[in-house]
């Protein structure tokens, strides 16, 4: 019996005891955690928050005067990666859609599109880092801008965002470290804060039942979403630009040739008007030397008989393309670069032009940003003129000063037209300028990079003849001439070459033999054409561009208005054309 009322008795404080740890866990499972640590303890100096990050690397911003400044370093990471400072010089740069900012360090006048204006505070270097005064910079970056002096913290939203706002349901509301109720607080809200500026709460992520927010002052932690209520959607509008992308271009797919008018010779303005062209794009324009000076072979005759005719004009812009390193001196000197930029602004307003046609070659690959940062800076200037600007890129691939020096995607972002040259494909090896398949292959890895509705296919007009011989049994091969359209044909007629139709790369070849060698070549005539334009609309581009009207002839025009103009898309080119 003893023994009996021994285990009983056990048995009661074996449950009591589990029953007393169970709700002493069970207390502390439920208790909040009521400890309130400071968001920005860890944070030295002034903080900044862009959007939805604490960004706490680098160096932290200055406040000077009650301006804000940020280093550049932080600017280039997360505000705009094509500021540039040319440290030489000690000019800031910064590049939008249409706009160009001049700043110099120590200097209160900044030109923006080369207009003087007054700065409140200049870029200065402190402790060998560059601030940039961000607060003259806001409206051109389209950033709203504020610092709590209380927190010390600066805060800066996109204004192109949407937000969703809320507020806690009341002062019990606590804003923690984490989704649970175990963290820390890092906000607490008093009942005169409710419904003001103060309690405002930007909902940046949504989980099952809790918010992450950041407060009025910055800090950012997570809320209960049962504590809030979601009072506003705000969509901040990003204000249109200041400039039309003009002028106005024909219905269709549009079809840019160039004209090689390299001297005075090549000038002619008797063609007839051939169909299926909208712009001439005239080799006018070349930078000839290593101080920036660019030679002008500009007709104003030439401009007047393209418009008579309803033609555009976009003037050909080219580096010296035998001087790579005269080009890498121009391009990395912001003073060079705008010498360059200022001419040809000045010769695109002097001949009425409607575009300029970029087209710098052998670049070195370490100079890449630096091409397309005077484009940046050069593409504003002409929008405000009123001028579409096109820049010509080499094929993704190939050699490192040919094509890997474009940046093809940060340049389609910042021009109207990007024409990619798919052409030279063997060159300066034997065989074709252009095969079919080997242009659309390069097209579609163009397509990676540039948006179909910006790009130019380029189409070759004219054909390479090459020389074949064995010498004491060793092969020896000539690269001989470029020949016209009418050229390559005439030179089947004479020879008597045997010509065989190749499917696959859309084009005729030719051979013949004369002179003990093996004469060869790759056609690109209207057969040629007819192909590769049918691409532009497989691929819904914007249009072509040609290299060059010098090579043509009467036949290959009228390919280009029935493909570009007539035809509507591809099965219907298939229709008419294959089937």
């Amino acid at each position: 019996m003893r023994r009996r009322l021994v285990n009983l008795l056990t048995i009661y404080l074996v449950v009591v005891l589990g029953l007393v740890l169970g709700y002493y866990f069970w207390i502390r499972a439920n208790t909040p955690n009521t400890q309130v640590v400071g968001f920005f303890d860890d944070i030295p100096g002034t903080r900044l928050v862009i959007g939805s990050e604490l960004i706490v690397e680098g160096e932290p911003p200055l406040i000077r005067e009650g301006r804000v400044l940020l280093p550049f370093d932080t600017v280039k990471k997360h505000i705009d990666p094509y500021i540039w400072w040319d440290e030489a010089q000690k000019k800031v740069i910064v590049t939008t859609r249409d706009r160009v900012i001049r700043m110099e360090t120590g200097k209160l006048e900044a030109l923006v599109n080369e207009e003087p204006m007054e700065l409140q505070f200049p870029p200065v270097e402190e402790n060998g880092i560059l601030y940039i005064p961000i607060d003259f910079l806001k409206d051109f970056y389209r950033i709203s801008l504020r610092y709590n002096p209380e927190q010390d913290v600066v805060i800066l939203d996109r204004r192109n965002s949407i937000y969703r706002i809320g507020e806690p349901i009341s002062a019990e509301a606590l804003i923690r470290t984490g989704m649970s109720i175990k963290e820390p607080i890092v906000r607490k809200f008093t009942e005169s804060e409710l419904g003001t500026q103060s309690a405002e709460l930007v909902i940046f992520e949504e989980y099952e039942s809790w918010y992450r927010v950041r407060t009025y002052e910055g800090i950012f932690g997570y809320i209960p979403k049962a504590d809030v209520v979601v009072r506003d959607i705000i969509i901040t509008q990003q204000e249109p630009d200041r400039f039309e992308t003009s002028p106005p271009l024909p219905a269709g797919k549009l079809n840019l040739v160039w004209d090689m008018t390299y001297s005075k010779k090549y000038m002619e303005f008797s063609r007839e008007k051939s169909p299926g062209i909208d712009v001439w794009s005239p080799t006018w324009f070349e930078i000839i030397d290593r101080e920036g000076t660019v030679k002008n072979r500009a007709n104003p005759e030439y401009v007047a008989w393209a418009h008579s005719n309803g033609w555009q004009v976009w003037g050909h812009v080219a580096n010296a393309f035998k001087d790579i390193e005269g080009t890498s001196i121009i391009l990395n000197s912001t003073e060079l670069r705008h010498k360059v930029i200022k001419q040809i602004l000045a010769y695109a307003s002097l001949y009425k032009l409607d575009g300029i046609n970029l087209d710098f070659e052998n670049i070195y690959l370490k100079d890449k940003d630096a091409y397309t940062q005077f484009v940046r800076e050069i593409t504003p200037l002409l929008r405000e003129q009123g001028l579409v600007v096109s820049v010509a890129v080499g094929v993704p691939g190939g050699s490192e000063t040919w094509s890997l020096s474009h940046d093809r995607k940060a340049l389609g972002e910042t021009v109207d037209y990007v024409c990619v040259m798919t052409y030279d494909q063997n060159w300066p090896n034997m065989g074709s300028s252009a095969q079919l398949d080997w242009v659309e292959d390069r097209l579609v890895a163009t397509l990676r990079e540039v948006p179909p509705e910006k790009l130019l296919l380029g189409i070759p007009l004219y054909t390479r003849i090459w020389s074949e011989e064995v010498v004491d049994g060793k092969v020896n091969i000539s690269y001989l001439a470029a020949l016209t359209i009418d050229g390559a044909w005439k030179r089947v007629e004479e020879n008597d070459a045997t010509v065989v139709w190749n499917p696959i790369h859309g084009q005729y070849h030719a051979t013949y033999e004369k002179d003990g060698k093996t004469m060869k070549m790759w056609i690109e005539d209207a057969d040629a054409v007819n192909y590769k334009t049918s691409l532009i609309h497989k691929y819904n581009l914007a249009g072509a561009c040609v290299w060059a009207a010098n090579f043509a002839n009467e036949s290959v025009w009228p390919v280009f208005e029935r493909n570009l103009k007539q035809i509507a898309h591809y099965e219907e080119w298939r229709a008419q054309v294959i089937d």
